[in-house]
């Protein structure tokens, strides 16, 4: 079995931060890891490739997205939503 969605966006997040992905916890915020608005989009186009899914395009703006990256919990959802979706489950 290959890694789980967690892990996965976990092991992104952690590339975008530099940082080790034992250092990225699920309550961790994209601030907290020191990632900017440009480390969130160089994200959210890994997490796409990754998944192979479509983020919306206005996920930096959560009043206004489904998509919620308040977190790296929230992202983890968001991303299995998504993957759901698509797989029409």
């Amino acid at each position: 079995m290959g890694e789980s969605v967690q892990d996965k966006i976990i092991r992104i997040i952690a590339e975008q931060a530099v940082l080790e992905p034992e250092d990225v916890t699920m309550t961790s915020t994209l601030e907290d890891l020191g990632i900017d608005s440009l480390g969130l989009v160089e994200s959210i186009f890994a997490i796409e490739e990754a998944f192979d899914i479509s983020v919306p395009f206005n996920a930096n703006q959560p009043e206004e997205s489904d998509f919620d990256i308040s977190s790296v919990a929230a992202i983890v959802k968001a991303v299995e939503g998504l993957v759901a979706e698509q797989q029409g489950t």
